[in-house]
């Protein structure tokens, strides 16, 4: 894979760069400010070799129309604060604005184009749409180096095919990742832990059917748990269900038995009447779910089972809460997992997207994990074995 190292002297080149810049917001202000802060290695690299930087991003889905709500506003006045160089906003992504601005540049400092989703072209799946806007970025920029973790697994404008019309490299953010991935699917210490959480199975069972080859032992939790508990012929109650998947969680199970491997499942849970921050909580087995009652988080049973699962590994990866964390009474499962992992002397992944918002909310320095993932989806499908057409694009 081509990295910055491989484009030379950068100095008064204009370097147009993706980033992931998707933050959560609450209004105008960034509850989150991880993603510009892991930027940031590339981003002083950049200034430092008297680039002319031109940042492109997205936030949220504007669906190809501008859309104020969604405009990148709120992420250049937070990169102007955390960055020693002058940080510019244009008006549009390739418009009259973004090429005055461009034009204007001075080396070690930054133009931001507004939100690239307000373009139809960006994620077109039309080759020759999403070419015609990559043809109008590369007419901003010199060099292209993409950092944006968390989109590399889409083949967008910004993403891909502006990769294919200039010279083009990895910057830091995104060469750390592919190491870190390359280590968890190659080379991984053992015993290897992985955790999977969240709400759906559907979404990970590529996932799960990859790492049954590769890690000793898989533990579940999230709302994903209860489709593995149904299928041990358990009452679910209200909880999340995928019926149709309950056959394939089950030849998953078999297969790790046959290859003397573990996938742990909850043994107790907190379930609540309905789907809420209020409760009342109630903590009953695995096999005692009523018909009423929905699963909101794993019991302390399973989160001591768990733990100990952790503290015997040498390397873990973790992806999806392990219950409804943004609700305070059901958060005792995801911050038992972080806090066994925070504890651990092994190399720890936290796989971005929930997960990595879970840590930072409960309180966990990014620090004290071996790595925190900028892209959620793009982890996911890495370790699943899939090509992502944002780094096959720079070998």
């Amino acid at each position: 894979m081509r990295t910055l190292a491989d484009l030379g002297d950068l100095s008064g080149k204009r370097v147009l760069i993706r980033c992931d810049f998707n933050v959560p917001l609450d209004g105008a202000v960034i509850t989150d400010d991880g993603r510009i802060k892991a930027a940031l290695p590339t981003l002083t690299y950049l200034v430092k070799a008297g680039a002319k930087v031109i940042v492109t991003a997205h936030l949220g889905r504007p669906k190809g129309e501008v859309n104020p709500k969604y405009s990148l506003a709120p992420v250049a006045a937070r990169l102007a604060e955390l960055i020693d160089a002058k940080v510019t906003l244009a008006e549009d992504v390739v418009g009259p604005s973004a090429q005055a601005l461009t034009a204007a540049l001075a080396p070690g400092e930054i133009v931001m184009l507004e939100n690239v989703r307000y373009e139809p072209g960006e994620e077109s799946k039309d080759d020759a749409e999403r070419h015609a806007l990559a043809q109008q970025y590369a007419a901003l920029a010199d060099v292209y180096v993409s950092d944006g973790f968390g989109v590399v697994h889409r083949k967008q404008a910004s993403v891909y095919d502006i990769a294919k019309l200039l010279p083009s490299g990895a910057g830091y953010l995104v060469a750390k990742e592919v190491e870190v991935l390359k280590r968890l699917t190659e080379t991984p210490e053992r015993p290897y832990v992985v955790v999977l959480g969240g709400a759906k199975v559907a979404d990970k069972l590529g996932v799960i059917d990859n790492l049954l080859k590769t890690a000793d032992t898989l533990i579940i939790g999230g709302g994903m748990a209860y489709t593995f508990l149904k299928y041990l012929g358990y009452e679910v109650g209200k909880s999340l269900l995928d019926a149709e998947k309950v056959p394939v969680v089950g030849e998953y199970l078999k297969e790790a038995e046959a290859a003397g491997k573990q996938i742990l499942l909850p043994v107790d849970n907190r379930i609540a009447p309905e789907f809420g921050p209020d409760g009342p909580v109630s903590i009953v087995a695995s096999n005692a779910i009523p018909a009423d009652q929905e699963g909101m988080d794993i019991g302390p049973e399973t989160e001591a089972k768990y733990a100990e699962a952790i503290k015997g590994a040498k390397t873990v990866f973790w992806n999806g809460p392990m219950g409804v964390f943004e609700f305070e009474l059901f958060a005792n499962g995801t911050l038992a997992v972080a806090k066994a992992l925070a504890a651990s002397s092994a190399f720890t992944v936290v796989g971005g997207g929930d997960s990595a918002a879970a840590v930072r909310q409960l309180g966990f320095a990014d620090e004290q994990f071996g790595h925190i993932s900028t892209g959620g989806g793009a982890s996911l499908e890495y370790l699943e074995g899939k090509t992502l057409p944002g780094l096959a694009v720079l070998d």
